[in-house]
C-alpha cells in the first residue's frame, strides 16, 4: 500500500476500518485493532480521502491519536504485544509526519471524537487531557513523546496533554524521565548519546523559563549594594547567594561595584546582608585579637550571618569557624576561603592563610590596601625582630624629607615624580601607618626593592638633574668642608629645631650644638636689647 496507507496497513489486517464525516470539513478514519487499545482515531483532510482506499499516500491532516482501552481484561502476553505495537506505530507515525505533513497547514487544534456507525463525532476542547488507564494497567509513556518539547524546529500542530510541556513542572518531569531513559539505555550507545543531548536541551529550556531573558536595568541599588549588570558571557562565576554556578550565556547576573558580590538576577531580592563597603567607609579598622571565639551557644547555635541552624556534628548543617571573627557560619556563608589574618601578622608575623567566611573575605579584600595599622603602637617590638621593617621605615623617612623639594620644583611637578608612589599615597604623608598589603610585600621582599628604586630616582633628581634643587642644599657650618649636604643623606644629621644639615661626625663631636640655632638666638637677643631711636630722644 503506497504512502501514508502503509502506516496503518497492519491495523487493517487485524481489525476493521471505517470512514465517517466530521464537522468543519474533516473526516475521521476509525481503525479497530486487537489488544488493549480498541480504537485509534486519526484525523485526515476530507478532500484527500478516496472511497476506494480510504487513505492515500498524501494524507496531510493527521493531528492526534487517541487510544481507549477495551472493556474486560487481557492476558499479559497480549498486553505486552500491544504495547510494542503501539511503540512501532508511534515511530512510523513520527516518520510519516516528518515526511508528508504540510508545514503550512493552519487547521484548528486536535479534537477527540468517539464515533459510532452513522454518527457525527462531537467536538472536544483541546484542553482535555488523555484518558487515564484503569487501575490495573501500568502507565506507559513513550520516551520519544515525552522528550519532544518543541526543542527542534517543527511546524505542525502538537498533541495536547503531557506531550506539550510548557511550564516548569512539566519540564522537570520530562527531565526526570529523560534521566531514567539514559540509565536504562546501553552504555556508549547512540541512543544514550541522543538522550543526553536532549537532556541538555531540556535543562536549557527549563533555565530559560526560570530566568527569562528580558530587559533589565544595568544598575540596581539594594541594601547599599550597587549592582552592575555584567556583560561577560564566558567567565565562570559562582553566585554568592545560592552557591550555584552562573551560566553567563543564558543567565543575567550582577556584580556589586563596592564589595564585588556576585549573584543571579533572580537572587537580587533574596539578599539580606548589606554591602561590606559601607562598613569599610564608616569603620575602617581590623579585629586585632587572634580568633576571638565566643562559642556556638552565644550564637544560639545559628549561623552568624543568615541565622540558619548549625552544629559541630553537622546536623542539620555543618558549623564552620571563621578565623578572623571567631564566629561560626553555615556552609552557604562559609566556603572555606583562605585569607591572611591581620591580627596574626602584627602579633606573630604569621602570613599563613586561614579559613574565613565569605563576608570576612570580602571585608579583608577591601581593607587590604588601607593604611590603618600603626605598628609602633600595636607591637613596637616587631621592628626589633624584622629587619626589613627598619629599612622600610628609613626609606619612608627619607622620602618625606624629599617631598618639600618636589613641591617647590617646577620640573619635578611637570615630571610628576610623586606619582611613583600613587599606589601608596600614605608613604608621602607619614612613616607610621602600614597596610596589610605593605606587610605582605615586605614579607615577600618586593616592597624593599621597589622603594629603593624610587628613593634612588628621587635623590638623582635633587642632587644631579635639577639645579634649583641643588641650590637648596646645605654646607656643614662646623667644618666648612665637603660637598653640598641634603637631609636625606645617610652620613648627615639634621637639627630638630632649625632643620640645618651637618656631617654626622661633626655634629656629635661638637656635643650636638647647632651653630645656626646659636646665631638665631643671638640675633633675637640683640633685637630686644637695642633701644630704638625714640627711646634715646
Amino acid at each position: 500500500m503506497p504512502g501514508g496507507a502503509a502506516a496503518v496497513s497492519r491495523w487493517r489486517t487485524h481489525g476493521q476500518a471505517s470512514v465517517a464525516s466530521s464537522p468543519r470539513g474533516m473526516a475521521v478514519l476509525s481503525l479497530r485493532a486487537p489488544g488493549p487499545w480498541q480504537a485509534i482515531q486519526v484525523w485526515a483532510d476530507r478532500t484527500l480521502l478516496t472511497p476506494h482506499t480510504g487513505v492515500t499516500s498524501q494524507v496531510l491532516g493527521v493531528a492526534a491519536a487517541v487510544m481507549t482501552p477495551l472493556p474486560g481484561g487481557h492476558t499479559a502476553g497480549r498486553t505486552r504485544e500491544a504495547r510494542w505495537d503501539a511503540m512501532e506505530y508511534d515511530e512510523k507515525l513520527a516518520r510519516f509526519r516528518q515526511a508528508h505533513l504540510n508545514p503550512f497547514n493552519k487547521q484548528s487544534g486536535p479534537r477527540q471524537h468517539e464515533q459510532g456507525p452513522g454518527e457525527e463525532a462531537p467536538d472536544v476542547t483541546p484542553e482535555e487531557a488523555l484518558p487515564e488507564l484503569p487501575p490495573g494497567e501500568p502507565e506507559f509513556r513513550c520516551p520519544e513523546r515525552v522528550m519532544d518539547l518543541g526543542l527542534s524546529e517543527d511546524h505542525f500542530s502538537r498533541p495536547v496533554g503531557l506531550f506539550l510541556a510548557s511550564d516548569v513542572q512539566q519540564l522537570q518531569q520530562a527531565i526526570e524521565e529523560c534521566k531514567q531513559v539514559i540509565l536504562e539505555l546501553p552504555e556508549q550507545s547512540e541512543k544514550q548519546k541522543d538522550a543526553v543531548v536532549r537532556l541538555i536541551h531540556l535543562r536549557l529550556k527549563l533555565q530559560e523559563l526560570k530566568d527569562p531573558n528580558e530587559d533589565e536595568p544595568n544598575i540596581q541599588v539594594l541594601l547599599e549594594h550597587r549592582f552592575y549588570k555584567e556583560k561577560s558571557k564566558s567567565v565562570k562565576q559562582t553566585c554568592d547567594k545560592c552557591n550555584t554556578i552562573i551560566w553567563g550565556l543564558i543567565q543575567t547576573w550582577y556584580t556589586c561595584t563596592g564589595c564585588y558580590y556576585r549573584c543571579h538576577s533572580k537572587c537580587l531580592n533574596l539578599i539580606s546582608k548589606p554591602c561590606v563597603s559601607s562598613k569599610v567607609s564608616h569603620q575602617a579598622e581590623y579585629e586585632l585579637n587572634i580568633c576571638p571565639e565566643t562559642g556556638l551557644d552565644s550564637q544560639d547555635y545559628r549561623c552568624a550571618e543568615c541565622r540558619a541552624p548549625i552544629s559541630l556534628r553537622g546536623v542539620p548543617s555543618e558549623a564552620r569557624q571563621c578565623d578572623y571573627t571567631g564566629q561560626y557560619y553555615c556552609s552557604h556563608c562559609h566556603w572555606n576561603d583562605l585569607a591572611v589574618i591581620p591580627a596574626r601578622v602584627v602579633h606573630n608575623w604569621d602570613f599563613e592563610p586561614r579559613k574565613v567566611s565569605r563576608c570576612s573575605m570580602r571585608y579583608l579584600a577591601l581593607m587590604v590596601s588601607r593604611p590603618v595599622l600603626r605598628l609602633r603602637e600595636i607591637n613596637p617590638l616587631l621592628f626589633s625582630y624584622v629587619e626589613e621593617l627598619v629599612e622600610i621605615r628609613k626609606l619612608r623617612q627619607d622620602i618625606l624629607l624629599m617631598k618639600p623639594y618636589f613641591i617647590t620644583c617646577r620640573e619635578a611637578m611637570e615630571a610628576r615624580l610623586l606619582l611613583q608612589l600613587q599606589d601608596r599615597q600614605h608613604f608621602v604623608e607619614n612613616d607610621e601607618m602600614y597596610s596589610v598589603q605593605d606587610l605582605l610585600d615586605v614579607h615577600a621582599g618586593r616592597l624593599g626593592c621597589s622603594l629603593t628604586e624610587i628613593h634612588t630616582l628621587f635623590a638623582k633628581h635633587i642632587k644631579l638633574d635639577c639645579e634649583r634643587c641643588q641650590a637648596k642644599g646645605f654646607v656643614c657650618e662646623l667644618c666648612r668642608e665637603g660637598d653640598v649636604l641634603f637631609p636625606f643623606d645617610s652620613h648627615t644629621s639634621v637639627c630638630a629645631d632649625c632643620s640645618a644639615v651637618f656631617h654626622r661626625d661633626c655634629y656629635y663631636d661638637n656635643s650636638t650644638t647647632c651653630p645656626k640655632c646659636a646665631r638665631l638666638s643671638l640675633r633675637k637677643q640683640s633685637l630686644f636689647q637695642e633701644p630704638g631711636p625714640d627711646v634715646e630722644a
